[in-house]
């Protein structure tokens, strides 16, 4: 036997034998390809459908973060537009009570203890706007300690102070939800973002796996085509 393959590769050029392998090699290669997809030789799995199959469950989950996000953001904007109502309201009704203040009040010797009736009018009033949430508990905790509140004004006087109060404290509540909204915009569009992303990059995993193995099948068909092969000597 080894005789006879002495005298084989004997009579045949060294080039010719290469050209014998690399088509070897190039049939083992097609024929492996030629398995379904997903199957390669030796049990291999077929990692760039995987890469894509992690990419697709990735995109999906984003996708319910997204769809969250949206939720979120539609609720601020409804935020938003409650917060502008009661600005208004509040707006509205601090016109048309400081609008009694525009004439003087009689000035009258007060009665014994006037000026403690007036005072548990301002705190009671005050704590009624606060349960209704028309003022804030920094607000209430000024009125008490009459940080900037004078609880011997008239009763007039006070609920136009007070609904002053209103307004500021609904304006500052309307600042804070358009703050909100936008911070809940930048959250809905990054997550919007990460869905195109991560779906782009899936189809790209699915599309580059079987064309790049078709190129490379092809380009390797084109080079070493048998009729491209040197005639042996």
């Amino acid at each position: 036997m080894e005789s006879v393959l002495q005298s084989f590769f004997g009579a045949v050029p060294q080039a010719t034998a290469i050209w014998l392998i690399i088509l070897l090699a190039l049939a083992v290669a097609v024929a492996a390809a030629s398995l379904p997809r997903g199957v390669r030789v030796g049990g291999i799995p077929d990692e760039e459908n995987r890469f894509a199959e992690t990419l697709e469950a990735a995109a999906a989950e984003a996708a319910e973060t997204a769809g969250r996000r949206r939720v979120e953001w539609a609720a601020a904007q409804d935020a938003v537009d409650g917060a502008w109502t009661a600005y208004e309201q509040a707006s509205e009704t601090a016109r048309r009570i400081g609008s009694a203040t525009a004439f003087p009040l009689m000035s009258r010797r007060r009665k014994p203890g006037e000026n403690v009736d007036r005072q548990r009018y301002l705190h009671r009033v005050a704590t009624e706007l606060c349960r209704s949430q028309d003022l804030s508990i920094a607000q209430l905790n000024d009125v008490y300690a009459h940080r900037g509140w004078n609880p011997r004004l008239h009763p007039v006087q006070q609920e136009a102070e007070l609904r002053n109060a209103v307004r500021e404290h609904r304006f500052a509540a309307y600042r804070k939800a358009v703050e909100k909204e936008r911070a809940a915009w930048r959250g809905a569009e990054a997550a919007a973002e990460t869905v195109r992303g991560l779906r782009a990059e899936a189809a790209t995993a699915r599309l580059r796996g079987p064309e790049a193995e078709t190129t490379d099948q092809q380009w390797w068909a084109e080079q070493w085509a048998p009729a491209e092969l040197p005639v042996a000597a």
